[in-house]
């Protein structure tokens, strides 16, 4: 996947025409809404269940695609965020290609419930290149669901992704792709087999422990961890003592949640050894975005060789 380029006239004159023709940008969640729970399902291009692969490839166009995915928590302890994000998130192909903050920027975009109490807790779109990515993130169902524990089923999205992702990055030159978790609650304590039958189709008997389908997971990609302000557990001292025994230093507390799209695309740029911080700040500041303090204040701790070498402490190798 991966084809094309994001064009920025093409999406607002989109968003005019749906708004002169009386259509919500996000029917698919108000569609769902009106169905009876029991029928309510993850949109073809997000659905899980039988996927064999999510493909970030090289090509003709981007010969040397930079994988990202950013999956964001849908349950009610979210608030309003998961909305803000859907309207976002259009930003980041622009903010990442227009700053030269990576090398042909492929991004896949995706939705985590709870998968013990939740209809739809997983919904994984492809990596894009174009203007698909605010196709599936129209689609996107926001359940607004979760079982009122304060653990939801990140797991079952990291299985996914260690286990369905393709990328042309890691296989042709070595480098790994990069994964946003945007969230406010932990890990359950397990990764259950009865949810990786249900929603995704493996055969899987036994439970997996949330460490190994970390460690997994970070064969093939960073993974940071995302809590913007206005979630239920923003604050918690619990959360991120949580996420830094997996994370390390990628745990990341955002004070502005409009501001989701500039901090992914200034992590990357660092990390990416394009910018420094304070180049990527200035560039903020130059196309007036209201975030740069909210992003400034999240990547403090965070220089590029601190955010290589994040697993102090976690559960994740320190060999990146």
């Amino acid at each position: 996947m991966g084809r094309g380029y994001w064009d920025t006239s093409a999406y607002t004159q989109a968003a005019a025409a749906r708004r002169a023709a009386g259509r919500q940008d996000f029917g698919y969640t108000a569609a769902m809404r009106n169905l009876p729970r029991n029928q309510r399902r993850a949109a073809a291009s997000l659905d899980a269940y039988g996927a064999a692969a999510r493909e970030a490839c090289d090509s003709a166009e981007h010969p040397a695609s930079t994988p990202i995915a950013v999956m964001f928590d849908v349950t009610g302890s979210m608030g309003q965020v998961p909305v803000t994000l859907q309207k976002r998130l259009p930003d980041l192909l622009g903010l990442l290609t227009r700053g030269g903050y990576a090398t042909d920027p492929q991004i896949l975009v995706g939705a985590i419930g709870d998968d013990r109490y939740d209809t739809v807790p997983l919904q994984v779109g492809q990596f894009e290149s174009d203007n698909r990515i605010d196709e599936q993130l129209r689609d996107i169902y926001l359940e607004r669901g979760g079982g009122g524990d304060r653990m939801e089923g990140y797991a079952l999205a990291a299985y996914f992704l260690s286990t369905r992702a393709r990328l042309d990055s890691l296989d042709n030159r070595g480098r790994k792709g990069y994964l946003f978790i945007v969230g406010d609650e932990m890990n359950k304590p397990q990764l259950y087999a009865e949810s990786i039958r249900r929603f995704i189709g493996d055969e899987v008997r036994q439970d997996m422990a949330v460490d190994e389908v970390y460690r997994m997971l970070d064969e093939k990609f960073f993974t940071y961890y995302i809590v913007p302000r206005l979630t239920s557990y923003y604050n918690e001292p619990w959360l991120e003592d949580h996420w830094r025994r997996i994370v390390g230093e990628r745990f990341l507390r955002l004070e502005d949640p409009q501001a989701v799209c500039e901090l992914i695309a200034l992590t990357v740029g660092l990390m990416e050894d394009s910018i420094t911080l304070e180049e990527g700040l200035d560039d903020l500041q130059r196309i007036g975005s209201t975030g740069t303090a909210a992003v400034g204040k999240a990547l403090a701790r965070i220089n590029r060789g601190a955010a290589v070498a994040v697993a102090t402490g976690g559960v994740l190798p320190a060999d990146l």
